[in-house]
C-alpha cells in the first residue's frame, strides 16, 4: 500500500463526486472526519464504506478525545474529560490507572469498530486549566500524573488495535494563546521545558505509534520556527535525541499558528522537510487543492516513518464489542465520571488539533 502525505478532510456528511477524485490524487494518505461529517451510526459507516470503496488503503482519522472533543456521539460511549481521572487518581491511584487503561481500550475499539483506523488521541500536555484550548482535554496539571494516566489509556488503546497520537509535542499547556487563532509564543529554555511539558513525551516515547507537534514557537529553542516546521524539534531533539522512530503528523496546516510559513504549499513543504512524515490540510478545500496541485512529488516519502504502521491492527464488529462483559463495565464507569451535563453543553473546539473546533483539528 502507498500512502501519501496529505491527511484531507470532507465538506458534509457524504462523500461528493469531486472528493473522490481528490481522494484518488497520489499524494493523499489519509481522511479525517469532524463532527459535520457525521449525522448517526449508520450513516457514519456508510461513509467510513463509500472512502474505503474509492482507496481501501487510505487512513480514516478522527478526533475522539472524549469531553469538549468527542466527534462521534450517536452509538458511541459519552467519554469524559480526561482529567477527570486525575481527580480519581488523587483518591484511587489504582482504580484510575484501571479505568484510564478500559478507556483507551473502550474508545478505541468503538471507533475501529465502525472501520476507522485510529484518533488522534491521547491528549498528553500538562495542564489544568491554564491553557483554554487545553485544560480539561489534558489528563493533569502534574507531568508525573499525565504520564501514569496517559501511559494507562495508551495501552488500553493498543490492546484495541489503535494506533495512538501522542499531542501535542513537546506541550501545549504553559501558553495561553490558542493556536487555531495565534502563533502562540514560550520563552522558557529546553531546560524548563525538560523539567515539565517534555516529561510525558519522553516516558511514552516508546510506546507512541506518533505524534503531533504544536504550532508554538519556543524562541530559546528555534527563534524561527514553529514546532512543526522546525527541524530543530523534530530531527534534533525528536528523532535523534529521544530515539523516536514512528509516524509525525503536523497539525492543521490550515491554523493561524502556522500561516508564518506563507501558502499553504509553502506550508506543507516545510512541513514535510522539517521531519513531519505526514501533514494535515483541513477547512480549507482551495488550500488543499493548491497543496494536491503543486506539492513537489520528491517529498511524497521523505519522511523516515512507515505510515502503513497507522492502520488498525484488528477489530471488533460493534456486536461483539458491546456483547463484551468490559465494554459494558467500562461504559457504566465512564458514564458515572462525567461531569455535570450543563458543563460539557458547549464544544468551543465545535468541528484534533490543539483547542479543535467544528472547522479545526486537533
Amino acid at each position: 500500500m502507498t500512502l501519501g502525505p496529505v491527511v484531507l478532510d470532507l465538506l458534509g456528511p457524504s462523500l461528493l463526486d469531486e472528493e473522490k477524485v481528490l481522494l484518488r490524487h497520489p499524494a493523499v494518505g489519509g481522511v479525517i472526519l469532524f463532527a459535520r461529517n457525521i449525522e448517526d451510526y449508520d450513516q457514519l459507516a456508510s461513509l467510513v464504506a463509500a472512502i474505503r470503496s474509492e482507496r481501501a488503503e487510505l487512513l480514516i482519522c478522527v478526533d475522539q478525545e472524549g469531553g469538549r472533543v468527542q466527534r462521534c456521539k450517536n452509538g458511541f460511549t459519552r467519554i469524559p474529560p480526561m482529567q477527570e481521572f486525575d481527580r480519581l487518581y488523587q483518591q484511587d491511584p489504582e482504580g484510575a490507572l484501571a479505568l484510564a487503561r478500559d478507556c483507551g481500550w473502550l474508545l478505541a475499539s468503538e471507533v475501529l469498530a465502525i472501520g476507522m483506523d485510529f484518533s488522534f488521541a491521547p491528549v498528553l500536555d500538562v495542564d489544568d486549566e491554564f491553557c483554554s484550548v487545553i485544560g480539561d482535554r489534558a489528563f493533569s496539571a502534574d507531568p508525573e500524573r499525565v504520564t501514569a494516566l496517559g501511559g494507562a489509556f495508551v495501552e488500553g488503546a493498543r490492546e484495541a488495535g489503535m494506533a495512538v497520537t501522542g499531542k501535542h509535542f513537546p506541550g501545549h499547556g504553559s501558553v495561553r494563546g490558542d493556536s487555531h487563532l495565534e502563533l502562540p509564543v514560550d520563552n522558557r529554555d529546553l531546560d524548563a521545558i525538560r523539567e515539565k511539558d517534555l516529561k510525558p513525551f519522553v516516558g511514552l516515547s516508546d510506546q507512541l505509534d506518533a505524534l503531533m507537534p504544536a504550532h508554538i514557537l519556543f524562541p530559546k529553542v528555534d527563534k524561527d520556527l514553529a514546532v512543526g516546521f522546525s527541524s530543530k524539534w523534530l530531527k534534533d531533539i525528536l528523532r535523534d535525541e529521544l530515539n523516536y522512530s514512528g509516524v509525525v503528523f503536523s497539525d492543521d496546516l490550515t491554523m493561524a499558528g502556522a500561516t508564518q510559513m506563507g501558502t499553504y504549499v509553502q506550508r506543507a513543504e516545510a512541513s514535510l522537510k522539517a521531519g513531519c512524515d505526514m501533514v494535515l490540510v483541513c477547512n480549507n478545500r482551495e488550500g488543499a487543492r493548491s497543496v494536491l496541485d503543486n506539492l513537489d512529488p520528491e517529498l511524497y516519502f521523505c519522511g523516515v516513518a512507515d505510515r502503513n504502521s497507522m492502520c488498525a491492527q484488528k477489530h471488533l464488529s460493534r456486536t461483539e464489542l458491546q456483547a463484551l462483559p468490559r465494554w459494558k463495565q467500562t461504559a457504566e464507569a465512564l458514564t458515572a465520571l462525567l461531569p455535570d451535563a450543563a458543563a460539557m453543553s458547549v464544544d468551543p473546539t465545535s468541528p484534533g488539533t490543539q483547542g479543535s473546533s467544528e472547522t479545526k483539528s486537533s
